[in-house]
């Protein structure tokens, strides 16, 4: 399955220079977050595939005007096409913002769905916003990873943790890292996959 993967970063080339051919075979589209909602409903639009998302720290717009034509998986196991997926947006808590949690909160916000991903047996993909714990994350509080999502990927063993967040111009370039049997891709701006 051809996956396009979008995060932090609107694409200039996709918005202002779309060209459909470089889309083709495109089945699903997966935003990690901090985007605009206008710009996810374009993309719906235009590729003509589901857009499953997680908020990212900055998404506020979205509890007024959410992405049109997308769906919002924060908290949830779905299946699409046999691709079993789960969301966990949001950030390290840095501030008193929306869509940030402490450490605790996210390891609870897992726990809580322990029933769904064993009646799915697992997952294929965990759709988040924040990185991975010293996996391509930052050294501030507000990108700095999450420990529990390594405690879930030696516990799950996901084919693919996707994430966004940590910006690629920060100086930290790698897109891609390997954690034993995941793995861990960073889709600021716009990347495709196959899976």
């Amino acid at each position: 399955m051809k996956i396009l993967i979008v995060s932090d970063e609107e694409s200039k080339y996709i918005w202002d220079h779309f060209d459909p051919s470089r889309f083709e075979g495109i089945e699903l589209i997966l935003s990690c977050g901090d985007l605009k909602a206008e710009y996810l409903s374009f993309l719906v639009t235009m590729i003509k595939a589901p857009l499953f998302y997680v908020h990212g720290n900055h998404d506020t717009t979205y509890i007024t005007k959410p992405p049109e034509g997308c769906e919002n998986i924060e908290d949830k196991v779905v299946k699409f096409n046999g691709v079993r997926i789960m969301g966990l947006g949001g950030s390290n808590r840095y501030s008193q913002g929306s869509h940030q949690y402490t450490e605790k909160q996210m390891k609870w916000r897992i726990t809580k769905l322990k029933f769904r991903l064993w009646k799915n047996k697992g997952i294929d993909i965990l759709l988040t916003h924040a990185p991975v714990y010293k996996i391509g994350d930052g050294e501030d509080l507000c990108h700095r990873g999450f420990q529990c999502f390594i405690d879930f990927m030696d516990k799950y063993h996901p084919k693919l943790l996707l994430h966004g967040h940590q910006h690629l111009n920060y100086g930290k370039g790698q897109r891609i890292h390997q954690y034993k049997t995941t793995k861990i891709i960073n889709a600021f701006g716009y990347h495709i996959i196959d899976m």
